[in-house]
């Protein structure tokens, strides 16, 4: 077996990794990055973009439809699924091309092509025919979507975000399992675009959203759209004639019947971690087969091995898995040279669906419980740049502690990406509810709404 020594050697080649790998180079290492392909980010090929893009044309058919509010009336909207979805591939390819181009920039003797394991706490075996020693190593594997027991065996009737976007045409109809945010965004993608849709999920909670008020918000807005359960327990699933039979069980514990085309695993996903025998390295490992590991350094315990990206599962969307990968890998540099990692707070949490109305979760999550915490509120029924552009729809709730200093909070609504990232940096930055009140905000826009939800906090003095 041939050998290889470096000082970090960086398993996986999405955004993690690539990141991690130019982390460590610019900190004077020696580095190889592992790839066992494919290439091109799970964000690029098979997440945020596609079903953006599946978003897009969506959005679009249904603001055709939907133009009698302003006095504008449109006789007819075709949906062309074939061109929907061939448009969605093509743009999707040229986003993957643009990461892959940066992949090959790299170095070509730095790219190690094959399947790693640990063989210990300082090798790593590749194929059955390297041997690649280390004095730190970086895990940035990312991960996989995870298919229930039940749905195992409908072969080429089940997709995954792997397999959907490949389709060369719409389904008349399509089963989702699970309605956070890939399930919703693509179940009302899919409705507007004429897909008769249904989405079953065994909690309460949809788009990511937790409080109450906004959560009931959402079930009716969503629901109006397509058919969805909250509640709801499938117990299994199997081929039916040219399409899928799904029998679950509703909340009051009555079983229910669905039919559909096709059926989405949207249960979410699970880190590749198997195949990489994380214990040979002596790693301790959780319930969930991830590593214990400091979340301010990226360094697992047991080992000079740190892990980044999706691969964690903690906060796996693109702009944290870029940030750890930077902090794996100056830290990986510092721990091959001897030097001290450096710890770094983690950001403010931001999570974000793109439904419309649009969903996204702020800093603190919200506790019921919370006995020291203020709440403020707001409508988007009666805000005024949304009634204009027709969008009134959702609302805002914000949460600080007794001294008004902003904690977190939920949105649901118009322009909920741009107030969300509002909010994001005012928990960030310590501010107060007052803090914010009394900086400009231009009107009529829909930031106002923050404003709005921040005053109402400001006067009521409501409990979380």
């Amino acid at each position: 077996m041939d050998e290889l020594a470096c000082d970090v050697a960086v398993v996986g080649a999405g955004t993690a990794g690539l990141a991690a790998y130019r982390a460590a180079t610019e900190a004077g290492a020696h580095a190889v990055l592992i790839e066992r392909g494919p290439g091109g980010t799970t964000c690029a090929r098979v997440g945020c973009m596609p079903s953006k893009l599946l978003i897009a044309a969506a959005t679009a058919a249904h603001a055709a439809r939907n133009t009698d509010l302003f006095g504008i009336r449109v006789r007819e909207v075709a949906v062309d699924g074939p061109a929907v979805l061939a448009r969605l591939r093509a743009e999707r390819d040229r986003f993957v091309g643009g990461v892959l181009e940066g992949q090959d920039d790299l170095p070509e003797e730095a790219r190690i092509r094959g399947s790693a394991r640990f063989e210990d706490a300082g090798t790593l075996a590749v194929g059955e025919g390297l041997r690649v020693r280390f004095r730190a190593a970086i895990v940035a594997t990312g991960s996989s979507p995870i298919v229930p027991r039940p749905l195992r065996g409908l072969g080429d009737r089940l997709h995954t975000t792997d397999t959907l976007f490949e389709m060369p045409d719409l389904p008349d109809s399509l089963a989702i399992l699970g309605a956070g945010a890939v399930g919703i965004e693509i179940a009302q993608a899919m409705a507007r675009l004429g897909v008769a849709v249904t989405v079953l999920d065994a909690g309460d909670t949809i788009a990511g959203l937790s409080e109450p008020h906004l959560t009931r918000q959402a079930a009716g807005i969503f629901g109006a759209e397509l058919d969805l359960h909250l509640g709801a327990t499938l117990v299994s699933a199997e081929p039916e004639g040219d399409g899928v039979r799904l029998d679950w069980t509703d909340r009051q514990g009555c079983g229910q019947v669905t039919r559909a085309a096709r059926v989405l695993a949207a249960a979410g996903r699970a880190p590749n971690l198997d195949d990489l025998d994380l214990p040979a390295a002596g790693l301790r490992l959780g319930a969930d087969g991830v590593p214990d590991f400091d979340h301010s350094t990226q360094v697992c315990i047991g080992a000079p091995v740190l892990i980044a990206g999706d691969a964690d599962a903690w906060r796996p969307v693109l702009h944290e898995a870029s940030r750890q990968g930077r902090i794996a890998g100056a830290n990986a540099a510092a721990l091959a040279s001897g030097r001290p990692v450096q710890a770094v707070a983690p950001w403010t949490r931001l999570a974000m669906v793109f439904t419309h109305p649009q969903a996204a979760a702020i800093g603190a999550p919200y506790d019921p419980d919370a006995d020291n915490c203020v709440i403020g509120a707001m409508d988007f029924s009666d805000q005024g740049r949304a009634r204009v552009e027709g969008h009134n729809q959702g609302g805002i709730r914000i949460w600080a502690d007794r001294d008004g200093r902003l904690l977190g909070g939920e949105m649901l609504g118009p322009a909920v990406e741009h107030l969300a990232h509002l909010l994001t940096y005012a928990v960030a930055d310590g501010l107060t509810a007052r803090d914010v009140i009394e900086r400009p905000i231009y009107h009529p826009t829909v930031e106002e709404a923050l404003k709005t939800a921040l005053t109402d906090m400001a006067r009521t003095k409501n409990q979380c």
